[in-house]
């Protein structure tokens, strides 16, 4: 579950930066009213916000608060997903029919999800990551 609302608010913000943040937007609000129609218009509101924040942070190149709000959308939905996990098929639709598609495409690996498996035997060194990755030995 928490991987669908991280992926989902990376894509959220990231698509907020978009020429298809207003369609973003419609959609988001449209799940959230499904959800809790009594939270969709300040839902909207927020998503205004959000992309003044997005644009701004953007143009600062200030990538740690772009992760800060990428976190504060991911602990909303998550809290959402919690009370109510019938949700979570609805939110990944969200995600790869709107979300993922107003993500420019070098920015879409950040938003899709990623599982990474490994076993090591005897003096088998392994390195795993899910991006860059650095190794100087001596």
């Amino acid at each position: 579950m928490d991987s669908i609302a991280l992926a989902a608010a990376t894509a959220l913000v990231g698509a907020m930066a978009t020429n298809a943040w207003q369609q973003v937007s419609v959609a988001v609000v449209a799940w959230w009213r499904r959800a809790h129609p009594g939270q969709a218009d300040a839902v909207s509101a927020d998503l205004k916000v959000l992309r003044v924040q997005v644009l701004a942070v953007r143009e600062r190149g200030d990538e740690v608060a772009e992760r800060a709000l990428a976190d504060s959308w991911r602990l909303q939905l998550q809290r959402l997903l919690e009370e109510n996990p019938a949700l979570t098929p609805g939110l990944r639709r969200l995600l790869d029919e709107h979300l993922s598609c107003g993500v420019p495409p070098d920015e879409q690996p950040r938003v899709g999800q990623m599982i990474l498996n490994a076993r090591a035997r005897g003096q088998a060194r392994q390195y795993i990551a899910g991006r860059d990755m650095n190794i100087a030995e001596s």
